[in-house]
C-alpha cells in the first residue's frame, strides 16, 4: 500500500531558503545560533517515513530524466507540516492533539507558497490503517506518524515540520509588533472569551478588543482570533482564520529588523520544535522577501466534504470522496500537472466511504 521513504531528501543548498520562508510563517526566522546555541531540534527516522509507493516511483522517473538529459531535476515544490498543539505543559510531541495542521507547499523556482489546512476533525486513515479523527494521528505518535498521516491519504512526500505551542504563538506575534487583522462584530466575544481563557491559564492580564473593523491586534489577541470556531462556518472558517494570521506573520516579518527577527526568536525558540536545521538559515536571510503566500484553502475541500457523528469517533469532517478532493488537492499545489491519486489513496477512499455512509445524511 506504501513504502518507506528512502533516498528523496533534497540536498542543503535547497533547503535553505524555503526554510527560511517557513520559520517565518511560523514565527521563528531568525536564529542567532551563536549566542544561544539552542534550538528544540528533533530528526525524524527516514526509514520510519511512508510514502505511497506511486510517489517514490515518479520522484525516482524525474530523477532518471534529468540525469538522462544530463541536467540538475529541477527544484520543484517542497512540501513541510506545520502543526499548532495547545501544550499547557511545554510538551510538543506525542500526546498532544495538534489543534492546527497545515501544509506549506513551497515553489522553490517561483518563491511562492500555499497554505493548506486540514481540518483537524476529518476522518482519515491514521497511518496504521486504524480511522479516526486526524489530530489523533499526533497524539498517538507525535509528528511522525502525523507526517505519515499526511502522506498516506494525500499523496505527498513531507518529511519535515515545525510545531509550536500556542504560547509560542502569542509571543512571536508580540515580538513583530503585533499584526493587521479584520474583525468582526460577530467575533469580538468569541475572541475575548478565548482571551479571558488563555490569560486565566498564563497568569497574565489581557487587552479586550471593543471594536469591529481592521485594527492591529497583540499576540493574546491574535491567539485568541486563531481559536474562534463558533461564528457562522465554525471550524472551517477558524482554520481560514489560522491561514490569515500565518499569512499576517510573514507580511511583517518580511519588513522586519533583524533585531526585531532576533528578539521574536529568543523569546519563541523553547516553545517550537522541528526536524529543520536552523544553522542553514543565517546565510540567506535577505532572500526570503521574494516570497509570497499565493494560494490558501482548507481540505477537504468546500462541496467535497460533510460533517456526520462517526459512531464512538463523535462529530467528524468526512471527505464524500477522498480520491476525488485528493486529486483537487494536487491541481491546486500543482497546477501544471495532471494528477490521478495512488492505488493506496483510492484504497482509503473506498474505506472510509463504507466506515461512514450509514452516519452521513
Amino acid at each position: 500500500m506504501d513504502k518507506k521513504k528512502r533516498g528523496f531528501r533534497g540536498s542543503v543548498p535547497l533547503l535553505i531558503v524555503e526554510v527560511c520562508v517557513l520559520f517565518i510563517a511560523i514565527g521563528v526566522m531568525y536564529v542567532v545560533v551563536t549566542m544561544t546555541g539552542e534550538v528544540n531540534r528533533k530528526d525524524i527516522d527516514e526509514d520510519n517515513i511512508r510514502i505511497n509507493e506511486e510517489i517514490v516511483q515518479k520522484k525516482t522517473t524525474d530523477v532518471k530524466q534529468a540525469e538522462a538529459q544530463e541536467k540538475e531535476p529541477a527544484k520543484g515544490y517542497r512540501n513541510v507540516a506545520l502543526f499548532g498543539v495547545d501544550a499547557r505543559d511545554g510538551e510538543l510531541g506525542k500526546g498532544t492533539r495538534s489543534d492546527t495542521i497545515m501544509i506549506a507547499s513551497i515553489n522553490q523556482d517561483t518563491q511562492e507558497i500555499k497554505l493548506i489546512s486540514v481540518f483537524r476533525d476529518t476522518y482519515l486513515n491514521l497511518s496504521n490503517d486504524s480511522y479516526n479523527k486526524c489530530n489523533t494521528a499526533y497524539a498517538q505518535g507525535g509528528p511522525e506518524q502525523a507526517i505519515n498521516m499526511l502522506n498516506m491519504n494525500l499523496d505527498l512526500d513531507i518529511t519535515d515540520y515545525v510545531t509550536i505551542g500556542f504560547s509560542g504563538l502569542i509571543d512571536a506575534v508580540d515580538a513583530l509588533g503585533g499584526i493587521e487583522m479584520e474583525v468582526t462584530d460577530a467575533e469580538i466575544t468569541h475572541l475575548n472569551n478565548y482571551q479571558l481563557c488563555m490569560a486565566e491559564e498564563l497568569g497574565v492580564d489581557y487587552t479586550p478588543v471593543e471594536h469591529s473593523g481592521r485594527q492591529l491586534l497583540n499576540g493574546m489577541q491574535a491567539t485568541a482570533y486563531c481559536r474562534i470556531r463558533y461564528t457562522k462556518g465554525d471550524d472551517f472558517r477558524r482554520a481560514q482564520r489560522q491561514r490569515e494570521v500565518l499569512t499576517a506573520m510573514m507580511e511583517k516579518a518580511r519588513g522586519a529588523s533583524v533585531s526585531t527577527l532576533t528578539d521574536m526568536v529568543n523569546a519563541v525558540l523553547p516553545q517550537v520544535e522541528t526536524s529543520l536545521n536552523v544553522n542553514e538559515v543565517l546565510s540567506v536571510l535577505s532572500s526570503v522577501a521574494g516570497y509570497k503566500v499565493t494560494e490558501s484553502d482548507g481540505f477537504p475541500f468546500e462541496g467535497g466534504r460533510a460533517g456526520a457523528n462517526v459512531g464512538s469517533k463523535g462529530s467528524c469532517v468526512v471527505p464524500k470522496d477522498l480520491e476525488e478532493n485528493v486529486r483537487q488537492l494536487h491541481q491546486v499545489l500543482y497546477p501544471e500537472e495532471s494528477y490521478e491519486p495512488s492505488t493506496a489513496v483510492k484504497q482509503i477512499s473506498e474505506e472510509i466511504q463504507a466506515q461512514t455512509e450509514e452516519y452521513i445524511q
